[in-house]
């Protein structure tokens, strides 16, 4: 049995270019910048979201295969993350301004629960939900 010690997760993004994914995901959304770290065979940009830690990898050595865009319906495996937030307007605003591809506008899904989501310049989508009153 797991033993949780951290009531988040941490997620790693293997990008083409770590500085075009730090621009989207530090510049646009405004995610805190954990710094830069080198790993074995690359580099690391980490930015903070809430308890979890987005880890923004560039190989030196390109990965054999890249992953299908295109959120739910783009392939099997992990298709996106969500961010529970309180302006999801201002965000999909300032995504769409800075040239980032809207994949759903904001939506509402039931009574009081908007979500929206974003492509990233990897083509990865993130969900974000926000919560009327919340």
């Amino acid at each position: 049995m797991i033993k949780i010690m951290k009531n988040s997760i941490d997620l790693g993004i293997v990008t083409k270019d770590s500085q075009k994914s730090l621009k989207f995901y530090r510049d646009t959304l405004g995610l805190e910048y954990d710094g830069e770290m080198a790993i074995p065979g690359g580099i690391m940009q980490r930015v903070k979201c809430g308890g979890s830690v987005i880890k923004l990898v560039e190989l030196k050595r390109p990965p054999r295969a890249e992953s299908e865009g295109g959120g739910l319906q783009g392939a099997t495996g992990y298709r996106y993350m969500t961010i529970t937030v309180e302006n999801l307007s201002e965000i999909l605003a300032n995504c769409e301004s800075a040239g980032y591809k809207i994949a759903m506008p904001k939506t509402e899904i039931r009574a009081g629960i908007s979500i929206g989501f974003v492509e990233d310049p990897d083509g990865n989508w993130l969900e974000f939900v926000e919560v009327a009153g919340g």
